[in-house]
């Protein structure tokens, strides 16, 4: 099922910031990962319960580059300044992947502004024993069999000689390396975790090759009362490979 997506851009302190919308209901965010080549249709579930808000990051998608956005700081400064604009007041909150790591941040802070959140294998924490994937040891056009199990789930692979994949894909890990390429984690994330007060889910691939599933016990064991659901067989595009997990986020939230 196709999403018929309304695009729209909001100036957030000078960047031009593009997001998608469909559906309705109550307002719901999702925080894309470090990639957006693959579409969004997996969320079409969503949009029979929630207005969805898909804003791209700068440096990704529609948004302009901004090469001050260095910290998660700046991009948890730069939403909370966007759900302003947009004169939202509390929202559901999905972020997945670096996008969960943005969120986490986020409702560290600003937790008032969440109704609930859901983290799907966030990045932001590291997990000595089971690290997180050095992504820029690996070439986009590898990435595939670390994404998915099943690689169908990623639709048709790009073909590696358009010059606009190599453009988007070369764009998207710049973006990434100003705020991870020394480290896809905050040494001082953990000691505030416990500042989310609002019900959290996490969502995890089992088969997770990029943050393993056994990262999520420390994020279970820091995110006092939080809840975890897991898919197999799924990797760390889990949303893209298991219809029910994004059912099973659906109905954490609208409960």
């Amino acid at each position: 099922m196709s999403i018929e997506w309304k695009a729209e851009e909001h100036t957030v302190n000078g960047v031009k910031t593009q997001v998608l919308s469909a559906g309705k209901g109550e307002p719901l965010m999702f925080w894309h990962g470090a990639g957006t080549g693959g579409g969004w249709d997996f969320l079409a579930p969503l949009t029979e319960k929630f207005k969805v808000y898909l804003p791209y990051h700068p440096g990704w998608g529609g948004s302009a580059d901004e090469t001050s956005m260095t910290t998660t700081q700046d991009f948890v400064m730069h939403y909370l300044e966007l759900l302003d604009l947009m004169k939202l007041g509390k929202v559901d909150l999905v972020g997945f992947s670096m996008g969960g790591w943005f969120a986490s941040t986020f409702a560290t802070q600003h937790s008032e502004r969440l109704k609930k959140l859901v983290l799907v294998a966030p990045a932001g924490l590291r997990v000595k024993e089971h690290p997180t994937l050095d992504l820029f040891k690996i070439k986009p056009e590898e990435i595939a069999p670390y994404l998915a199990e099943n690689l169908a789930a990623l639709g048709p692979p790009p073909d590696p000689t358009d010059i606009d994949f190599i453009v988007n894909a070369y764009r998207e890990q710049t973006s990434l390396a100003r705020i991870a390429w020394e480290r896809i984690y905050d040494s001082k994330l953990p000691k505030y975790l416990h500042r989310i007060t609002v019900p959290t889910l996490f969502v995890w691939g089992k088969q997770d090759r990029i943050i393993p599933e056994a990262q999520s016990a420390t994020w279970t064991k820091l995110v006092k009362g939080s809840k975890l659901q897991t898919f197999s067989p799924a990797g760390h595009l889990v949303l893209n490979e298991k219809p029910e997990a994004v059912k099973a986020i659906g109905e954490f939230l609208a409960a």
